[in-house]
């Protein structure tokens, strides 16, 4: 048990103090994010919207993800990412207070349209200063210790918010959300001023290659927009599929979604370690992760027994803690080709469309062919992404030869 502590210990060992406060700084705001995985279930018990109203509201959650990643990343080039997270933060929590006020389905589009367009600038400006407070060596372990951070919140604010909503209703978590982005803003202001940061690895390009122009990193984009896709439903269909197909309590719903979070807080790190040391590529790493992902779906349709919903979860957990850390790698490396804002902006934007697709079209599927159906669908497409994935490895390779040539 010793050594199995210190071998877990040690996979955190050299990370910047940097990483370690932007880490806690997320932690802080995602723990707050209480309402997003019981979004579409609010939506339809509490202010009785139809499955396919719902959709519609989810493509404006990712309109505005689109729109607030992109100009992120544009001002992330521009004024630094230091002043983007700090209004970001500070923005997202006044704007999260106030969408529990939306009532209408006009009113809550406009809303979720505007939370997310401020939220999501925050991205981009996050991936640039991780790859600056992080040594080169470190940035694949730097981006799970993040993800370390989001998921400690994501696990700890499912639960608490299905307890909240039993016991309080849905109008707290709001002002969570509110609160805990204010924090994370006034935490990001004490401890990452830029007088007080330390850079590690500043990347400066004098001729910079655009990311729109970089055919390896838009076949890169395709696959982690069917990798949203796919993994979104978890936080949209998912939940109504728990709660109306397999009769789970709004609880039971947020405890199953919790041991995703928290199985990814205790295992993630060390996964990534052993998985670094087995050389094998980030692109394969992620093909891994993401037919992992497709399996998870498909045997939800095997069988009618309970205890399948937690192993599909755990599929899905499986795939998520592979694919995640090592396409942002992915995406961190090819970023020092050119301008690190552009790059990144369109790695979050993949995720973005996948919003405002992802939602609405599993809605509109389960709504007009049931869960079955949809299930075998997603399934489907996320093959396609693996095959997409290998594709990306045999250009990466004629690539890699033409520069050696």
């Amino acid at each position: 048990m010793k050594k199995l502590y210190t071998n877990y210990i040690n996979t955190f060992r050299g990370l910047s103090i940097e990483v370690w406060w932007l880490s806690l700084i997320t932690l802080i705001n995602r723990a707050g994010t209480m309402v997003i995985p019981f979004l579409s279930i609010y939506l339809s018990e509490s202010l009785d919207f139809e499955k396919s109203d719902i959709g519609w509201i989810m493509t404006f959650f990712g309109l505005g993800s689109v729109v607030g990643t992109w100009i992120g990343g544009k001002l992330t080039d521009k004024i630094g990412y230091y002043k983007v997270m700090l209004y970001s933060l500070f923005g997202t929590g006044f704007l999260f207070v106030m969408l529990q006020y939306a009532s209408t389905f006009e009113e809550f589009c406009f809303g979720i349209f505007m939370v997310m367009l401020v939220a999501d600038t925050f991205r981009p400006a996050m991936f640039v200063a991780l790859s600056a407070y992080s040594k080169p060596e470190n940035k694949t372990r730097s981006v799970t210790l993040i993800r370390l951070a989001i998921n400690l919140g994501f696990s700890a604010g499912p639960a608490i918010g299905g307890l909240i909503i039993t016991l309080y209703g849905y109008e707290g978590l709001f002002w969570i959300d509110g609160i805990t982005c204010t924090l994370a803003a006034i935490l990001l202001l004490q401890v990452l001023h830029p007088k007080k940061a330390k850079i590690l690895d500043e990347v400066k390009v004098e001729n910079p290659v655009s990311a729109y122009k970089d055919k390896a990193f838009w076949i890169f984009f395709v696959a982690m927009f069917i990798f949203g896709f796919v993994f979104l439903q978890y936080f949209s269909t998912m939940p109504l599929y728990y709660k109306e197909a397999r009769a789970l309590t709004v609880l039971e719903v947020g405890l199953l979604m919790g041991f995703n979070g928290g199985f990814i807080a205790v295992f993630e790190m060390p996964l990534i370690k052993w998985l670094e040391n087995t050389k094998n590529s980030k692109t394969k790493l992620v093909a891994i992760g993401l037919f992992l992902v497709a399996i998870s779906f498909l045997v939800l349709n095997l069988t009618s027994w309970v205890g399948i919903l937690i192993f599909g979860m755990f599929l899905m957990t499986i795939g998520e803690m592979i694919a995640f850390p090592f396409s942002n790698a992915f995406a961190l490396d090819r970023a020092k080709k050119g301008n690190q804002g552009e790059y990144m902006a369109l790695y979050a934007i993949a995720f973005s469309l996948s919003h405002i697709f992802s939602h609405n079209a599993g809605m509109q599927m389960v709504a007009k062919f049931g869960y079955e159906f949809t299930w075998n669908v997603i399934t489907v497409l996320a093959l396609i992404g693996v095959l997409v994935l290998f594709w990306l490895m045999r250009v990466l390779k004629n690539e890699k030869g033409t520069t050696l040539l």
